[in-house]
């Protein structure tokens, strides 16, 4: 049994959530959230709270449990507060910039890194620090897990990309004799 999917979930006051033909809807007031789901779960709505369990006995159904209320519960939080994440740049020369609907990195390589940004998504760059924020959670940390995947921080120095929470173990490097 999955322990996240026995939970039942609290609906706030100023959120609505429906199914409608296996699309779960989530509207709250920063905007409104919506995902396809599978028949394998059935949910259950009723005096602003959500139940869930699934229709079949099998190690799929049971899976996709506690994903889809992990899901559900990430939406509300997304429509009441949004999400947030913090990305830190280190190394001479290095620099971001939001240009339009792109973002422009210079991060050591011959040539500029130019990523598209996924609607739905806000950043705001600063000298030493990038900031996206969004209500979908997932996609907030997809697209911080892509910039960072660029240039991953390095032991030695510290240059590169890190997460603002993410501490980089140093290593000492080479000794004269």
């Amino acid at each position: 049994m999955s322990r996240i999917g026995k939970q039942e979930i609290i609906i706030p006051e100023n959120v609505t959530v429906s199914i409608v033909d296996g699309v779960l809807t989530v509207k709250g007031p920063k905007g409104e959230l919506k995902k396809n789901i599978r028949e394998e779960i059935k949910f259950n709505i009723q005096d602003k709270k959500i139940s869930s369990e699934p229709i079949r006995n099998d190690k799929f159904s049971k899976a996709l449990w506690g994903t889809y209320m992990s899901h559900l519960r990430n939406m509300i939080m997304g429509v009441q507060s949004g999400f947030e994440r913090k990305l830190l740049i280190e190394g001479v020369g290095y620099k971001w910039e939001v240009k339009n609907n792109n973002l422009n990195l210079n991060i050591g390589f011959s040539h500029p890194v130019i990523l598209i940004i996924p609607t739905g998504l806000n950043l705001v760059a600063e000298k030493g620090s990038l900031t996206i924020t969004g209500l979908d959670k997932e996609l907030v940390t997809r697209f911080a897990m892509e910039i960072r995947r660029l240039k991953k921080g390095e032991p030695y120095k510290g240059k590169g990309i890190r997460y603002s929470d993410e501490v980089l173990r140093r290593k000492q490097g080479k000794k004269a004799a």
